[in-house]
C-alpha cells in the first residue's frame, strides 16, 4: 500500500504509506508543503483527490479508498 484515500463528504484525507507514496507526493505538492505531507495533514477536495488517485493509479501506486468512520456509523 503506497496511498490511503479517506473519504469524508466532499474531503479527502491523503496519508502517504510507503517511501513509493511519500516520494511521490512530493512531486505533486510545493516544497511548503512537505512537512504537511510527512505529518499527514493534507486534505483535498473530493475534485482533486479524483485527480490525483487517477494519476497515482497511472503512475502504478497501490491504493486504498475508505470512508470515515463517522460515514460508517451512519449505516
Amino acid at each position: 500500500m503506497d496511498l490511503w484515500l479517506i473519504s469524508s463528504g466532499n474531503r479527502t484525507h491523503i496519508r502517504a504509506t510507503s517511501v513509493h507514496g511519500m516520494l511521490w507526493l512530493q512531486t505533486h505538492f510545493e516544497t511548503s508543503e512537505w512537512e504537511a505531507i510527512s505529518s499527514q495533514q493534507v486534505v483535498l477536495s473530493k475534485n482533486n483527490a479524483e485527480m490525483l488517485t487517477n494519476d497515482a493509479k497511472q503512475a502504478g501506486l497501490i491504493l486504498n479508498s475508505v470512508p470515515t468512520l463517522a460515514s460508517l456509523s451512519k449505516i
